[in-house]
């Protein structure tokens, strides 16, 4: 195999080489044999001129692991194996986990480190001063910072290709969910542990706008994501409440409040969208599921 692939241009084994790995995550647990294949063909895709990357934010997390080659990830952020908030937390645990600090990033020296714009400064500003090259992803609040952050990774790691992709299947989950929600002009409220409410800021309120559903947090008298107290979200009586987590179990006080009884009695199950949270934290390729789900569960309503 080794053989074979050493003859291949560089753009055939590296993208033989990603498939390969992904395969034997989806397989099994895959952890001993991904790791002596991300070892085996490092230098290959050194040879190849691509860029070795290490990144240090959830968000960045997932468009690396996403676009760029296996063997081309040195490292993840300490929250890439989060389940509740990783999209990707099963195939992150296949790669190195940083500590988030500059230490051992100094140590590793990647040609890259991706990082988010509200991560530590000192972090970020360290590892410049000692010459490494920071790319800072800001927050993603539209469809359009989606497609440009999908894109500039797809730069970042020389496969605009698989950026592309990306875009196309983004794309293709809109049209679906237009489709889906076309002349049913919902208004949703977004809705979370203790009463936090997604505004137009916020990726969630994009994806409603982009299909056609409206935000319902605008007649809760802000545009901007904040908490809303039980009475204002009762009174303002939106047709769903869009929620992450759909069991009848409250771990905590802060998602007690989703099963206060007098939001069950007004949002019963057939009322309630769930959207897992691990889809709408970031802004990337797990929209284009989110979307999908969107329409699921306005199936399963009725809607």
């Amino acid at each position: 195999m080794v053989g074979s692939v050493i003859a291949m241009p560089p753009v055939a084994w590296s993208h033989r080489l990603c498939k390969a790995i992904r395969a034997c995550i989806r397989r099994s647990n895959g952890v001993f044999v991904v790791a002596f294949l991300i070892l085996t063909f490092a230098a290959q895709a050194q040879a190849a001129g691509l860029p070795r990357v290490a990144s240090i934010n959830v968000c960045t997390d997932q468009l690396l692991m996403t676009l760029a080659d296996p063997a081309q990830i040195v490292g993840l952020s300490p929250y890439a194996r989060d389940a509740v908030r990783s999209w990707a937390a099963a195939e992150a645990r296949t790669y190195r986990r940083l500590s988030g600090e500059a230490e051992d990033l100094l140590m590793l020296k990647p040609d890259v480190v991706v990082a988010g714009l509200y991560m530590k400064r000192a972090t970020r500003q360290l590892l410049k001063r000692q010459g490494m090259r920071v790319a800072e992803f800001d927050i993603a609040r539209s469809i359009d910072d989606v497609k440009e952050q999908i894109r500039r990774m797809g730069d970042l790691v020389g496969h605009p290709d698989r950026a592309e992709t990306q875009v196309a299947r983004l794309d293709a989950a809109i049209v679906r969910a237009k489709q889906a929600v076309a002349r049913k002009p919902y208004r949703v409220l977004a809705l979370s542990r203790r009463g936090w409410v997604s505004g137009d800021d916020s990726i969630t309120s994009a994806l409603l706008s982009i299909t056609g559903l409206s935000n319902a947090a605008a007649s809760l008298g802000s545009h901007s994501s904040g908490f809303a107290t039980l009475e204002a979200i009762v009174a303002d009586r939106p047709d769903f409440i869009l929620i992450s987590d759909g069991r009848d179990v409250a771990d905590d006080e802060g998602s007690a409040l989703l099963l206060h009884p007098a939001l069950e009695k007004l949002y019963p199950p057939s009322r309630r969208l769930i959207i897992p949270e691990d889809l709408t934290v970031c802004g990337g390729p797990m929209l284009s599921d989110a979307l999908d789900r969107l329409v699921a569960e306005l199936k399963r309503v009725g809607g």
